[in-house]
């Protein structure tokens, strides 16, 4: 009560924003007159000018109305695009580092102008994050334009740009990229043996487009650089020929009564959490099968230790089987399995399912199966953004979402009102009870559309249901067009043409299009290539324009006399969101339009979370087949479905972050430290450190700390120094000598004679020359050890949850045991480098070729040896006697005893 009532009173914290904001708004309307009589010249100096005053200790925030004017200004002369007032509120609630939720239409591309340029003036760089490539570069050449104008540089992140272009586009003042190759060439520059190699700078500010498809939807992934592992290419396609003989459960048990009506079978699928689980009957009958097939050793369990690769690659294979599927999931595309996005609809090029799911699903294809990868570099949307000292954002959609933001990502969201007020009309929901009577209804009401000349925009969850409806529209001779990751390539001129009467078309997800559909349709498209056709003079283009506009404004006409766009959906999304973003494509800058959602009982979404309830409420007023039900309680209780979904993502992602920022606070120690080594002029006091911590630990073994001196072994000490470390000193002599020695000093003694070695490699060589040798071996070792870590990380993570068994909280014993791998991977890379930096051999030239002269002089002895050599199936081939042949063999020939490897890799090895 007394919240509401204070709400009443001051106003939603919304409100209040937005009451600030406008105060500001005031301000830079003020100076538009002044700013409308600068040449351009002059406004361009002002850039400069800003510059200067922010060398000088003024702020972003001091500088924000007049930066705000300068810009609408430059967008009113190049772009001939004025700021409304609205997007000046969007801009500043950017520049706050908030999201900025503005509809469908209302200018967001426009609007990142504003904070781009103000923020792009401190020198640090702005990065424009976009969902795809072609809304990057699109966007960059079209914005670029006024940045160019006002004296800013601009540069696009592309995916495989030579390194030379990288780094040109990240110098750049304001830089545009996709979420993956920002992330990526995070992850790489932290890869690198040479600080020249990395292409980024510092992560000052972003703004990301599409935020809540970027930070939400995208975050369940985690961005991963993958090398070539083990290759289980074979065993994919045998277990592939297996899994069609284990049997899908069909109903399930009430565990609590022991009813329901259940066809058992060897495992269950849980469409909700998007699992597979053998049954008991099902492990007995798996081992069976695996058995006679040569998979699984006569008696062996499927659990046994060695076993434990062969469960995976099962239920691998039962989940490609059975839970992902063609032309929904992926489509098959070049004789490869490419990822369809569930959330925008488009391909996913280069991207794989990890865990041998993208393998499984390439067996049961038929396709080339590419080996498995393992994990060289890895971290999370949430983490990535995270790092960046402002971080801002804008989608149409994003109020859902608001307590995950602020929860997350600490960012407020902030409702922008339309530039004029909103007229599409929602409709109820209606639902079917079959789909056969969903799509006549959807078909009826299209072709009704079409006759009127009215747009229709069809939106669908699949690639599989788009064209189910593609197929249905032929049948009925209606024409349209379809818009899915296949048409990718057209995306934009099929959206851009999606307003002209009577036109139909067909789309999956549209979040993230980038491109507004106009009623009557884009004409600015039509008069750009007017402007392009270099034949013709600039009278007849104006004139062309003029008619083109001309003919455009009675299309324009007709349409929103028709109602303006219609949107029919032909099904839920699990996100409301999702779901409100393909509804925003109609009703943009106050035109009209009407929505509305078809749905039926077989629906993945109505089915898992509501069917029941719902077939109940039909059953109870004894509906006819074809009709539909339609009311407020039924649209609910679906809207209720989706906000449990949309709970249950949440929690994996908000699990997915906890995991992550454990290896996350890893991850930050492991970069740290490489990029040290990278800068480091010198590394002699790091390497000496390490060395002195090596060797405090090897006496240690031999001679614990605060000791008697009857319980030390310095005859093994001395042992392991000399045959494992190189390092010669003799403990026994000094004891002998001194009238009293402790353990300290016997260390101190360790640690001097390793210092003395090392320091006489160095000699050998000079520091100059043995540094970067130093920086390599660190660097090395660094990123073998991780990789390794990464590997186990996943691994104790995969079985962490069965802690919960026993009593024990399975998050926070991972904390602990990721802690003691950690402390652990760090003494490996510390006894790693020393123990090669102490061992290494340093040759001068002439040492090196005497070297290979005596191994050449060598073979020639042997000349007279007989050599057997074992076969792979463990008998011994006939013996070979050289004593006839040439009397020298090189070391790239074949090996004489037959084998057929070259005599290097095989006897030579002897040598």
């Amino acid at each position: 009560m007394l919240p509401r009532l204070l709400t009443q009173i001051f106003g939603s914290r919304n409100e209040r924003l937005l009451k600030q904001y406008r105060r500001v708004v005031q301000q830079v309307n003020a100076l538009e007159p002044e700013f409308e009589k600068l040449s351009d010249a002059a406004l361009k100096d002002k850039t400069e000018e800003f510059k200067q005053r922010i060398a000088k200790g003024e702020t972003v925030h001091d500088l924000l109305p007049e930066a705000f004017a300068t810009v609408r200004e430059g967008g009113k002369r190049v772009l001939k695009m004025r700021h409304f007032d609205v997007q000046l509120i969007g801009g500043m609630a950017l520049n706050d580092g908030k999201i900025a939720e503005m509809r469908t239409g209302e200018g967001k591309t426009l609007m990142a102008t504003l904070p781009v340029y103000l923020n792009a003036l401190t020198g640090k760089g702005v990065h424009v994050v976009t969902v795809n490539d072609y809304l990057a570069k699109r966007d960059a050449e079209w914005m670029g334009r006024l940045y160019n104008f006002l004296g800013l540089t601009v540069g696009v992140n592309m995916p495989q740009m030579p390194r030379e272009e990288k780094q040109a586009a990240y110098a750049a003042d304001v830089t545009y990229g996709t979420n993956n190759e920002f992330g990526f060439d995070y992850l790489r520059d932290n890869m690198v043996q040479d600080t020249a190699d990395r292409v980024a700078r510092g992560l000052a500010y972003a703004i990301v487009d599409e935020v809540d498809s970027i930070l939400i939807d995208e975050a369940r992934t985690p961005l991963i650089i993958s090398g070539q592992a083990e290759d289980h290419t074979e065993l994919y396609v045998r277990i592939n020929a297996v899994v069609p003989q284990l049997k899908k459960q069909i109903g399930e048990l009430d565990l609590r009564t022991g009813e329901g009506v259940i066809d058992p079978g060897d495992f269950t699928v849980d469409e909700k959490s998007h699992q597979v689980h053998l049954t008991e009957a099902g492990h007995e009958n798996a081992e069976r099968i695996l058995t006679q097939a040569g998979l699984l050793p006569v008696g062996a369990s499927l659990y046994d230790a060695s076993n434990i690769t062969l469960v995976h690659h099962v239920y691998a294979a039962l989940r490609a089987n059975h839970l992902y599927h063609r032309d929904q999931h992926y489509v098959v595309q070049d004789g490869e399995v490419v990822i369809v996005d569930e959330f925008t609809g488009r391909l996913m090029t280069g991207r794989r399912w990890s865990d041998g799911l993208h393998q499984a699903v390439e067996a049961k294809e038929g396709v080339q199966i590419q080996s498995e990868n393992q994990t060289l570099a890895s971290i999370t949307f949430q983490n990535y953004f995270r790092m960046y000292g402002k971080l801002s954002g804008m989608t149409g959609t994003a109020d859902t979402e608001a307590y995950e933001f602020q929860e997350i990502y600490g960012l407020e969201t902030v409702v922008i009102p339309p530039n004029r007020p909103t007229i599409r009309r929602d409709e109820l929901d209606l639902v079917y009870k079959s789909a056969r009577e969903k799509y006549d209804a959807v078909t009826a009401d299209i072709r009704n559309c079409h006759e009127r000349g009215q747009p229709v925009l069809v939106g669908t969850t699949s690639i599989e249901n788009s064209e189910i409806i593609s197929t249905l529209l032929t049948k009925a001779k209606l024409p349209h067009q379809v818009l899915n990751a296949k048409q990718h390539a057209r995306e934009a001129e099929i959206v851009a043409q999606a307003g002209r009467p009577g036109v139909i078309t067909i789309a999956t997800n549209m979040a993230g299009r980038g491109t507004d559909i106009v009623l009557g349709g884009n004409v600015e498209k039509q008069i750009q290539i007017i402007d392009a056709d270099e034949s013709l003079s600039d009278p007849e283009k104006v004139a062309r324009a003029k008619q083109l506009r001309e003919e455009w404004q009675g299309l324009h006409d007709l349409v929103k006399a028709q109602g303006g766009l219609r949107i029919i959906a032909t099904e839920r999304h699990e996100s409301r969101r999702i779901d409100n973003q393909l509804r925003g494509r109609s009703g943009r800058q106050g035109d009209p339009g009407s929505s509305r959602f078809y749905l039926s009982l077989d629906d993945p979404l109505m089915r898992i979370f509501a069917g029941d309830r719902v077939r109940s409420i039909m059953e109870r007023l004894k509906m006819p087949d074809g009709e539909a039900i339609e009311a407020g309680i039924v649209t609910r209780s679906i809207e209720s479905a989706q906000r449990k979904v949309e709970a249950r993502n949440f929690d994996i992602r908000k699990q997915l972050l906890e995991y992550d920022d454990v290896s996350n606070d890893q991850r930050k120690v492991i970069y740290q430290q490489r990029n040290d080594i990278l800068e480091a002029d010198s590394l002699q006091a790091q390497i000496a450190s390490l060395r002195e911590s090596t060797m405090e630990d090897v006496v240690r073994t031999y001679v614990p700390s605060d000791s008697m001196e009857e319980q030390w072994d310095l005859d093994g000490l001395e042992k392991t120094l000399r045959d494992e470390w190189h390092v010669e000193v003799d403990l026994k002599g000094a004891v002998k000598k001194a009238q009293s020695i402790t353990d300290e000093e016997i260390v101190e003694l360790v640690v001097k004679a390793a210092h003395a070695l090392f320091d006489s490699k160095i000699e050998r060589v000079g520091l100059e020359q043995f540094t970067p040798f130093m920086r390599m071996i660190l660097l090395q070792s660094i990123d073998s050890h991780w990789r390794e870590h990464l590997a186990a990380l996943d691994y104790l993570r995969q079985g962490i949850h069965l802690r919960g068994y026993a009593q024990k909280n399975p998050k926070q014993e991972y904390k602990r045991e990721a802690f003691e791998l950690f402390s652990q991977l760090l003494d490996v890379i510390k006894m790693d480098v020393t123990r090669i930096l102490l061992t290494v051999r340093i040759q001068s030239q002439e040492e090196v070729a005497q070297a290979a002269e005596a191994m050449e002089q060598k073979a020639v002895e042997i000349s007279n040896v007989t050599y057997t050599h074992p076969n792979e199936d463990g008998s011994v081939s006939e013996e070979a006697s050289l004593a006839d042949q040439v009397p020298k063999v090189g070391r790239n020939d074949p090996c004489p005893c037959g084998s057929g490897k070259k005599y290097k890799a095989c006897h030579g090895r002897l040598v």
